[in-house]
Formats: C-alpha cells, sequence, structure tokens
C-alpha cells in the first residue's frame, strides 16, 4: 500500500468514528441512537479489520470507492445500515437465459458498490 492510501485509509477510518461520535438517529429517541453509533464503529472495525491484508491496488480502491458511497449514503438518508435492494426472481435475464446459475450471476454483477462486502460480513 502506497504511502498516499494509506493516508486516505487512514482518514476515512477517522471519519468514520467522527461521525459515530456525532450521529444522532432519525428518531430522536437516545437509546437508538446508541445503538446506531455502536453499529458504525462495529461495522468500521469489522470491515476495516476484513481487508487489513489487502494489498492489490484495485480492490483497495474498490474498498475506498465502497466505503465513501456507504458514508455518503448514510449521511443522505439518516440510516447506518446498507439500504437493501430488490431484484425479483428470475427478473434479470432474458427468456432463453432464465438459468438459475445465469441469474446468480447477474445478481453479483448488478449488486450496488455500497452493498459489496456486507454479504460477507453479515
Amino acid at each position: 500500500m502506497t504511502p498516499v492510501t494509506r493516508q486516505e485509509v487512514l482518514g476515512l477510518y477517522r471519519r468514520i468514528f467522527r461521525i459515530a461520535k456525532k450521529w444522532q438517529s432519525a428518531s430522536g429517541r437516545t437509546e437508538e441512537t446508541l445503538q446506531e453509533r455502536e453499529y458504525i464503529k462495529n461495522e468500521a472495525r469489522t470491515l476495516f479489520r476484513k481487508n487489513k491484508h489487502v494489498t492489490d491496488p484495485e480492490l483497495i480502491k474498490q474498498c475506498i470507492e465502497e466505503c465513501e458511497a456507504r458514508i455518503e449514503i448514510g449521511l443522505h438518508y439518516n440510516i447506518p445500515y446498507p439500504r437493501p435492494i430488490h431484484l425479483p426472481p428470475m427478473g434479470l435475464a432474458h427468456r432463453q437465459g432464465r438459468t438459475l446459475r445465469h441469474q446468480e450471476k447477474l445478481r453479483k454483477i448488478s449488486k450496488p458498490i455500497y452493498l459489496k462486502s456486507h454479504d460477507d460480513v453479515s
């Protein structure tokens, strides 16, 4: 990891913890706010530790993009949890390609960037 990339990653980590420190839940209830703050911290720790040994520059770039997307979405919607997506079963392929294996491949490709690591951790 280059020194610039390292600084960027550490800056994102610090930014997440600053956001968690100031986080207010949408409902304004204290117990929900505390739960959401704890979720933000735990999710950040888990994902950063999981990706600690990543050395491929392209994969590091994808992880940084995912982190930035999750931060922006969380701040915009005031929800710390990843926004789920709904893809109807067998709804992605053309009529002749409606096999399960093909559907799974299309689902993986169509997954938004902010959910790439969510299934690996949860």
